[in-house]
């Protein structure tokens, strides 16, 4: 069966490269999710004035690869420690947060963040939030699959 997952981990042009390659994903866009103005362009995202997040949003089939997988590289990908920021990208639009789609999924990334901070797997404390996912806003058609049209594997900027 086909469930959506919707994570925001830093600039969603290497997030997507890295979802793209589990078997398993059977669509990925980036987008926006989490703010108050309806259709952002992502000048306007950038601006931190509409409080939206980059965010990819995952088609899985749920019998080839489980929302737990999807959880744990997630996690692999980025800082979940830094506060509205991934390395040298600053802003409100790469907090660390996960929207959920159905109720198992809420339980399961809460139930990984605690297992996290009592296994003490970061010196600091894990900052992602988990959140009902909202209206998902598809990104300009030049973000998506970015770094493959590039032919890159990693964000350079």
């Amino acid at each position: 069966m086909n469930r959506k997952a919707t994570f925001g981990a830093g600039c969603f042009w290497n997030v997507q490269f890295k979802f793209d390659k589990l078997d398993g994903v059977v669509e990925t866009n980036v987008g926006y999710e989490g703010g108050d103005k309806i259709n952002p362009t992502y000048e306007e995202v950038c601006s931190n004035h509409t409080k939206h997040i980059e965010v990819i949003e995952i088609v899985y089939d749920d019998d080839k690869i489980k929302y737990l997988d999807l959880l744990k590289l997630f996690f692999e990908i980025h800082d979940p420690t830094s506060v509205d920021r991934q390395g040298l990208d600053i802003g409100i639009q790469y907090r660390s947060v996960i929207f959920y789609h159905y109720e198992f999924q809420r339980k399961e990334a809460e139930k990984y963040i605690l297992d996290m901070k009592h296994n003490k797997v970061y010196d600091y404390e894990v900052v992602t939030k988990v959140i009902l996912a909202d209206k998902f806003y598809k990104a300009e058609e030049y973000h998506q699959k970015y770094l493959e049209k590039q032919g890159s594997t990693t964000c350079s900027i």
